[in-house]
């Protein structure tokens, strides 16, 4: 039985870009400790042509742990934490929670980046909540409270504690309570698009939308 942190192919390519441009905010601080290292950057780059459709899953779960292998041969906390970022998205193939998790590398990044301005952890949630599409926000939704199935990423592990377990948290909270957004601005038509029931994508009509964006 297929885990309820997977989501459907449709749901991982459309949660991929948005991971994509959490990771890829924070890819500066790998490339300031080890700018001859190309294996965030193009993790993200490989995330972002999964979202478009264009690479098969299965290539790419075979891929996923390349980038990580650049976090462990940093010693800059930040650095590390912005290449897991990467790496998270590139596992979204394997199961559309690591979204989440390249989400919450990303927030921990900026705020190792920047141990005096404690407040960057949250500006950087609010900006990913910000940035997040009615579509994505909807998938996301799925899937269950952090810590509590033990079936993918966001189980009782490293997802779930300390630092990342609270980002985590707030970007879950963030999507059900749209409200808890007290800093940033809405528009009006995405206030809207909140309030209409999620449904779900085919991996058909998501290739379809593809097509007609380009």
């Amino acid at each position: 039985m297929r885990s309820p942190q997977t989501l459907s192919e449709a749901d991982r390519r459309l949660v991929a870009g948005w991971a994509a441009d959490c990771a890829e905010r924070v890819l500066g601080l790998f490339e300031a400790a080890a700018p001859a290292d190309p294996r965030p950057r193009d993790a993200v780059g490989r995330t972002r042509a999964f979202a478009r459709g264009e690479l098969d899953i299965a290539e790419e779960i075979r891929r996923r742990f390349v980038a990580g292998g650049a976090a462990r041969e940093v010693s800059d906390l930040a650095a590390a934490a912005a290449a897991r970022a990467a790496s998270q998205a590139a596992s979204i193939p394997h199961m559309g929670a690591h979204a989440l998790g390249a989400a919450a590398y990303a927030a921990k990044a900026a705020g190792l980046a920047a141990p005096d301005r404690p407040d960057n952890v949250s500006q950087e949630i609010q900006w990913q909540l910000e940035h997040m599409s009615p579509a994505v926000r909807c998938a996301l939704r799925q899937l269950s409270p952090v810590g509590e199935n033990p079936s993918g990423p966001l189980g009782p592990g490293l997802l779930a504690r300390g630092v990342l377990g609270s980002i985590v948290r707030d970007l879950q909270a963030g999507l059900s309570d749209p409200g808890l957004r007290l800093a940033l601005t809405r528009r009006q038509s995405d206030t809207d698009a909140q309030q209409r029931p999620c449904t779900k994508m085919s991996y058909a009509t998501f290739m379809l939308n593809q097509r007609s964006d380009r």
